[in-house]
């Protein structure tokens, strides 16, 4: 594989697309009268086939439902359909709209193919239509009944063409057949110890019912087992919650050029790390590989000072500076005696982990006292970010929000300040700066809503969880958007944020005059100290399961992954032990230029 081809690959497989992005990179190949419609449904039928000869199912007894909309999209599943007929196998599609593709759906019927109407007012030929209301909701049920029964659903009911939640006959079949606005639950297993049940699920480019630009689930969908997407990976593929809906992923490449199309987001992967790290020069001392100052830990929680101060000492800096109560100091130099208390000159700082936020303290606590002084010097005026009186905010070196702190954020801050939240401390800071918001508001619309924050007060949102969504400045006004999905499930342990708080101080430490000068990379290296934390943690559980799954393009071999493992439990202390064997194994495999 040349560099072209392997760059072409690579965006392919971690940039997605919004519709209006994907509808003008296919328009040239329209134009010049590519078959799409045809390429994407043999690319669909052949993955059916392929899952079939694999699982050794019987071809004689197998029942495919089709659930075909009026559009392209059920276009597509038509000609899958009738690509799967002509193998003889048994194919019935329930059109769920008045109309239906008709090149499509004459190949449909050619090849053998069974149609059922459900809407009376279709113009389907050879359809019954005009039937009463009550022979309606008969035939409606008829067809949920034949789906459940199926043993392949083949979804086409909207694809990309959808937006909102869905109505009408897709939302009755969607709410039956699917969930409604809760995402899937799903075991943190490697893929191959994923079992298939009936009915298997294949989505045609998109699950139907999913917000394929946002990743919200507004309504009834249907999850996939396989999305089988075409062109260009869309949003929903890597945004929570909808990602968890789209099942594994086979992408179509269609030969779109979408290497100078901007994306709407893009998955983070082990070169973010690599580039976030400062490889240190021969004749470096301690204070130019970065100094980290944490405020963090409480007499509560003094746990939290030592997770956070243990993570950035091994996260490739020169030095911690602890500042805490002398409880918390005592157990950070018995777990690391290199750290230095007091004040001191730092080049990045990190604030928050384990000390209680204002509904949680009722005394002056001397931590939020230090943070809230310290702060104070990132508040930017609301005349913006490029004046005189902004000077001293935009020159303050980078700096971590965790937990207890968020409540005391400025209102406007530079890029440089990087919050932490996980869903529910979201909520609490967007309640207070702007509208009441509830944690499962923040859990259904993640995009909007971290960006929401972004937009609000200018600081780098790094949204923990399965999916971390980081938003960040593009540099020309607007936002850019990175989803991590490195880590295994077993991360989900106390103390697991804290480490984080502490590899994001380290890195942003090492290049702290960089990210001042040009706030674009602040969100990259947040995203590759999120990425080095999945990493380890992988590492010390010994998992091979992680949240995202990169796309299988199609028609390329599939990876071996028969020696994946599932792996064993975890405590935030084994990330901060596996730490250097991470790091180890990003340097081994970077490529580094003087």
């Amino acid at each position: 594989m040349d560099d072209q081809t392997a760059d072409h690959t690579d965006t392919l497989t971690t940039a997605a697309f919004d519709t209006a992005t994907v509808r003008a990179l296919e328009q040239p190949l329209l134009a010049d009268e590519v078959p799409l419609m045809r390429m994407a449904a043999s690319a669909t039928a052949r993955t059916i086939l392929d899952v079939i000869d694999q699982e050794d199912w019987d071809e004689t007894s197998l029942r495919i439902c089709v659930l075909a909309g009026a559009g392209d999209n059920g276009g597509d599943g038509l000609y899958t359909g009738a690509m799967l007929a002509a193998e003889g196998l048994n194919v019935t599609a329930i059109a769920v709209g008045r109309t239906l593709h008709d090149a499509a759906y004459e190949a449909f019927l050619e090849s053998g193919g069974h149609i059922y109407a459900l809407d009376p007012a279709n113009d389907i030929p050879g359809c019954p239509s005009g039937f009463p209301a009550g022979e309606a909701g008969q035939r409606l049920e008829h067809a949920i009944a034949f789906a459940r029964k199926a043993h392949i659903i083949i979804d086409a009911m909207t694809g990309i063409g959808g937006t909102g939640a869905l109505h009408g006959i897709p939302a009755a079949l969607a709410s039956v057949l699917g969930r409604t606005n809760t995402p899937p639950r799903r075991l943190g297993l490697p893929d191959d110890e994923l079992a298939i049940d009936f009915p298997f699920v294949v989505a045609v480019d998109t699950p139907s019912g999913i917000g394929v630009d946002d990743g919200s689930l507004p309504g009834a969908y249907i999850p996939a087992d396989v999305t089988m997407m075409y062109g260009a990976l869309k949003p929903c593929a890597m945004l929570p919650p909808a990602s968890l809906a789209c099942g594994n992923i086979v992408l179509v490449d269609f030969g779109f050029d979408v290497d100078d199309a901007t994306p709407t987001v893009e998955t983070v992967d082990c070169g973010y790390a690599q580039n976030a790290l400062r490889i240190p020069l021969v004749e470096d001392a301690k204070y130019n590989r970065g100094v980290v100052g944490l405020i963090t830990g409480s007499a509560h929680y003094p746990g939290a000072a030592v997770l956070s101060s243990c993570a950035a000492a091994r996260s490739n800096t020169g030095m911690v500076r602890y500042l805490g109560p002398e409880r918390a100091q005592n157990l950070v130099l018995q777990a690391l005696p290199e750290a230095v208390m007091g004040k001191g000159h730092v080049q990045a700082w990190v604030t928050g982990c384990g000390i209680p936020d204002t509904d949680h303290t009722d005394t002056a606590d001397i931590q939020r006292t230090a943070i809230s002084a310290l702060l104070a010097h990132y508040s930017l005026t609301q005349d913006g970010a490029d004046n005189s009186a902004n000077s001293e905010a935009l020159a303050m070196p980078p700096i971590v929000v965790d937990a207890g702190a968020l409540d005391l954020l400025p209102d406007h801050v530079p890029p440089q300040v990087v919050i932490t939240p996980h869903a529910g401390e979201l909520a609490r800071l967007l309640t207070r700066i702007d509208a009441p918001t509830t944690r499962d508001e923040i859990m259904a619309e993640s995009l909007r809503q971290a960006q929401r924050a972004c937009e609000l007060t200018g600081a780098t949102v790094v949204l923990k969880g399965a999916y971390t969504v980081i938003v960040g400045t593009d540099g020309n006004g607007g936002m850019r958007t990175l989803v991590c999905g490195r880590a295994p499930a077993f991360l989900a342990t106390a103390g697991a944020g804290d480490v984080l708080a502490g590899i994001i101080g380290a890195l942003l430490a090492q290049r702290a005059q960089e990210l001042i000068e040009d706030p674009t990379l602040v969100a990259e290296t947040a995203a590759g100290a999120v990425y080095t934390h999945g990493l380890a943690a992988a590492m010390a559980a010994h998992s091979d399961q992680h949240a995202w799954q990169t796309p299988h393009l199609y028609g390329e071999p599939k990876q071996d992954i028969a020696q994946s493992a599932c792996g064993h439990p975890i405590i935030a202390s084994d990330v901060i032990v596996a730490l250097p064997s991470a790091f180890d194994l990003l340097n081994t495999t970077a490529r580094y230029e003087d």
